[in-house]
């Protein structure tokens, strides 16, 4: 719009009526809103970005679409955006997002959620997991000092599937067998006395030690103490990888031992696990393929890894605080 159609513009606004005033309004806040989300993207991503085909590093400025700036590579002539690649490529109501983020921060309920924004209860949920597709990734780095693992277990859920692989039970549902079985799916949790923590869904049924090996193994750096339960899986697994390992009987009783470098137990990580169960309930039962998601999230909001809806934007596109 030119200087002189704008002055006209802002002329004719007094003319409005209430209704008008509050439509425009709701609409200038929106887009300003959409840039704002915008610039943030861009300035997050724009030293990192790369042509999503040939990963080239030329690119020149070629218009906006969207709300958002495009780039043309030198090299194959693709166009993209900074979103181009990520989780959050091709969603829409981009004004939206911070105000949805902030509900993220307080762990609302995807029905809440899309209410206080103004989306469908569909366009929530897609939202909540497009955006925890990378959060999820921020990880600490390997495990140190004294870390403990235990294992902690949901009952498997097919909630949302159009097809099951089992009978339909009603929410709140029990196991058709007492005790571990296949019908619980293990999460298995790993924590060093600094707070530091890994979590795995290793599958249903107990942990094994090649799960442990293919999971645990990687986040324990050299001279680490592993702390357990007397699980015989993990006295196998820290033989076989050479990890120096100690453990606390809890079917006998045993809640802390003794060891040279400090008591034994598994109270650290089994706080984590009470902390999670408390947090997840409020979603009033998770669907398993969505576990790890949830997980990540949790990670995030107990480590206050995402402090604002800003922090949470640049986290959703795999800019993590480094801190």
């Amino acid at each position: 719009m030119d200087a002189c159609a704008f002055d006209t513009f802002v002329r004719q606004i007094t003319a409005l009526t209430a209704s008008q005033s509050t439509r425009l309004l709701a609409s200038l806040n929106a887009s300003v809103d959409t840039a704002r989300v915008a610039d943030l993207i861009l300035a997050a991503r724009i030293g990192n970005l790369r042509c999503p085909r040939c990963k080239g590093t030329s690119f020149y400025r070629h218009g906006e679409a969207n709300g958002m700036q495009r780039f043309r590579c030198r090299e194959c002539t693709r166009t993209f955006n900074a979103l181009t690649g990520t989780p959050l490529a091709r969603l829409r109501h981009k004004g939206k997002w911070r105000d949805y983020f902030a509900g993220m921060r307080a762990s609302r309920t995807v029905r809440k959620s899309a209410e206080l924004v103004g989306v469908a209860k569909n366009t929530s949920m897609r939202w909540r997991h497009r955006f925890l597709t990378w959060i999820k990734n921020d990880r600490p780095a390997p495990l140190g000092g004294i870390a403990e693992a235990d294992e902690t277990f949901l009952l498997e859920s097919q909630k949302g599937a159009r097809t099951l692989t089992r009978p339909a039970r009603r929410r709140g549902g029990k196991a058709s067998a007492p005790g571990i079985s296949s019908e619980q799916v293990c999460i298995l949790v790993a924590r060093d006395r600094t707070g530091m923590t890994w979590d795995f869904v290793t599958g249903r049924g107990p942990v094994t030690k090649a799960q442990l090996h293919q999971h645990l193994a990687p986040v324990l750096s050299a001279g680490t103490l592993l702390m357990t339960d007397a699980n015989i899986a993990y006295q196998d697994f820290t033989r076989e990888a050479r990890i120096e390992h100690a453990f606390v009987n809890l079917s006998a009783g045993e809640r802390v031992g003794t060891h040279p470098r400090g008591a034994v137990h598994v109270q650290n990580v089994n706080a984590y696990h009470s902390r999670f169960h408390g947090w997840l309930r409020r979603f009033n039962g998770v669907a398993t393929r969505y576990l790890s998601n949830y997980l990540g999230w949790y990670w995030a909001i107990d480590q206050d890894r995402i402090d604002s809806p800003e922090t949470l934007l640049k986290a959703a596109i795999g800019v993590f605080n480094s801190e």
